[in-house]
């Protein structure tokens, strides 16, 4: 079942509650089940990676994380 949301991908949103309050950023996905949304460049976080192909030497990688859905705003 598909719940509607009021962002979508690629729009411009500033967060309005919690710790990542004020900035702003493009939407890179959604979950609506969990009422989660990606925002470029808000909530960074860093995740530990075994060495592989693509990652060769392993490590620590920054990447964007989930906040919740009602935290952010649609802008123009």
């Amino acid at each position: 079942m598909r719940t509607k949301t009021h962002v979508s991908k690629g729009d411009k949103v500033k967060v309005i509650a919690g710790n990542h309050k004020g900035k702003e950023g493009t939407v890179l996905s959604i979950n609506a089940e969990k009422a989660q949304v990606v925002v470029e460049g808000v909530r960074i976080v860093k995740k530990a990676v075994r060495k592989s192909e693509q990652h060769p030497d392993g490590g620590i990688l920054e990447q964007d994380g989930p906040i919740a859905i009602s935290n952010v705003k649609k802008i123009s």
